[in-house]
């Protein structure tokens, strides 16, 4: 009886890790899908699930859709929500504008969460770390690489997660004379571009390498946000690379006019050493 109750629990955890799968995918192509819709997604791929299941994974690892609220962070109600700042603003050099996001990897034997900063102006990953934990600490850590490397922007855009409201994240942007922007409850295109930042890492590393080991997707992100930065050309960046863009207009070279339209490699050793940094609460 004992083995047989432990081949049950065996074959539903395998079949909650490709219900998980499925779920993450179709999120990445459409971030405003809540249960509901996830649980006619996967009715249609064969799998006769209910809507309370859908939830409780999609809960598991952060899911949710953008119509209800933030995703992956969940708001917390004594923390100091600012307000959204950016709409209508011309982004026209470096530095500007920076923003933040958490997304979630799942692994064999559990997931992680990735957290990176991106510069709006230039799309390029200032900083990224890994944790298999949700709390403020990875997150203030990213945060103080960013500034250390690059100093500090004018803006900082985030969602409402505890993570970013809490006095450690935001009390550091404030002691650099940053201004906090959050964004607006239910607002799929606020951070919108941490969101194709995640859609691009997941299709062209995550789902394609499908790495076994946490010190794997380590070396796998290192060498990817290199080549992202410094080789992967952006139409939009008139096909430039982000280094490109971000070094030439800090140097006072051309400017992007039109910033809004819409097989892994070898590891160098430049990408081994930098994947020391980024591993945070594992």
């Amino acid at each position: 009886m004992y083995a047989q109750r432990k081949r049950v629990q065996q074959e539903l955890s395998k079949l909650d890790g490709l219900l998980l799968q499925l779920l993450d995918e179709e999120y990445t192509r459409h971030p405003f899908y809540g249960s509901r819709r996830m649980t006619k997604y996967l009715h249609g791929c064969g799998h006769a699930v209910n809507r309370k299941r859908v939830q409780r994974l999609m809960q598991t690892v952060g899911l949710a859709g953008m119509v209800p609220g933030p995703h992956t962070s969940k708001p917390h109600p004594q923390h100091k929500v600012y307000p959204y700042l950016l709409r209508g603003v011309d982004i026209n050099r470096p530095n500007q504008v920076w923003s933040t996001d958490i997304t979630y990897i799942r692994l064999p034997r559990g997931f992680v969460y990735l957290v990176a900063i991106i510069d709006w102006y230039s799309r390029k990953v200032l900083a990224w770390r890994l944790s298999n934990t949700m709390d403020a600490s990875f997150c203030v850590d990213c945060l103080e690489a960013a500034i250390k490397d690059y100093g500090a922007p004018e803006i900082f855009n985030t969602d409402q997660g505890s993570q970013f409201t809490s006095d450690s994240f935001t009390g550091m942007l404030l002691n650099n004379g940053i201004t906090i922007s959050m964004d607006g409850r239910g607002r799929a295109l606020d951070n919108i571009f941490v969101e194709r930042l995640w859609r691009t890492v997941k299709y062209e590393e995550i789902y394609l390498k499908k790495h076994d080991r946490l010190q794997d997707l380590l070396i796998g992100l290192t060498s990817y946000f290199l080549f992202y930065n410094e080789e992967r050309r952006h139409q939009s960046l008139g096909y430039q690379t982000p280094s490109q863009v971000y070094q030439e207009a800090k140097g006072g070279g051309a400017k992007i006019v039109d910033k809004f339209n819409g097989a892994k490699e070898a590891l160098t050793p430049r990408a081994e050493e930098l994947g020391q940094r980024h591993s945070a609460v594992i």
